[in-house]
């Protein structure tokens, strides 16, 4: 009887092999740290990261205790002068930089214009004193998108940073009315002319943008201008861009100022939000 032919028979049978497990590859997601994120962005990525600028400490230590009353705010950095100040908001990418307007080596309003050309996605919030008008002009065409007196309520400090760091503009309520009596010591004749040329550029607006323009006189965020006028954020959004661009100014603080000098301020609401 002939045996079976095994060695053949163990040639050919396929060997073992385990289920094919196609597991996918490993993918980290990407990490993005909170200082690249925009001011538009630092309301949904959380913590607010702010840099203080003062040359006097007891200023930096008053500024960072009120801040400090908003769990939502964090001081990331401090500088003594403007030229630390830009040093530190390269280091730390805030969302918000806070600057004196007057300090040594680099001023406030220079530092502003150099963190706005190399570090556009951090926001600018001015501290100023009554005696300086010049100032917040000259900052409005650096691209500062706050301006605060030191001698103001604690409330608009937070509320300030808050706005900035939404990507909206904040002008207290006693820099508005310092600009607006800057423009009119001027001379009646050169307010008029500004008055005149405001109210122009104003009427390319639609009556929507209007409107808008008139709220990003009072320093609203988009958010606020939304439940105002009962639109939706992102159409808000669309107004501004639009707004913007027909006034030709580069941000939302300058197109304030436009509102101030043609007169197209809202009242204020009854109640403050």
């Amino acid at each position: 009887m002939t045996r079976p032919d095994t060695t053949r028979a163990a040639h050919t049978t396929p060997a073992h092999t385990a289920p094919t497990h196609t597991a996918p590859a490993h993918t980290t997601p990407a990490y993005t740290d909170p200082a690249d994120a925009t001011p538009a962005d630092a309301t949904q990525a959380g913590t607010i990261r702010v840099l203080i600028a003062d040359d006097e400490p007891m200023i930096r230590a008053g500024v960072r205790a009120v801040l400090a009353t908003d769990p939502g705010i964090e001081v990331v950095a401090e500088a003594a002068d403007g030229h630390e100040a830009v040093e530190l908001v390269r280091a730390h990418r805030p969302h918000v930089a806070v600057l004196d307007v007057r300090m040594p080596r680099t001023n406030g309003i220079e530092a502003a214009a150099e963190i706005r050309r190399t570090l556009p996605a951090t926001g600018v919030v001015m501290l100023t004193t009554f005696g300086e008008d010049d100032y917040i002009l000259r900052a409005l065409g650096c691209g500062a998108a706050g301006f605060l007196i030191k001698s103001g309520e604690p409330e608009e400090l937070v509320a300030g940073v808050r706005a900035v760091a939404d990507g909206a503009a904040y002008l207290s309520p006693k820099v508005a009315a310092r600009v607006v009596a800057h423009l009119a010591s001027t001379g009646a004749g050169a307010l008029a002319g500004r008055r005149d040329a405001a109210r122009e550029r104003v009427a390319g607006l639609t009556p929507r943008e209007r409107d808008v323009l008139s709220h990003l006189g009072g320093g609203l965020s988009n958010g606020q201008i939304a439940r105002r006028l009962h639109l939706v954020e992102g159409t808000v959004k669309a107004h501004v861009s639009s707004v913007l661009a027909r006034l030709g100014v580069d941000n939302r603080a300058a197109a304030a100022v436009v509102a101030h000098e043609a007169g197209i301020l809202p009242p204020p609401p009854a109640e403050q939000r």
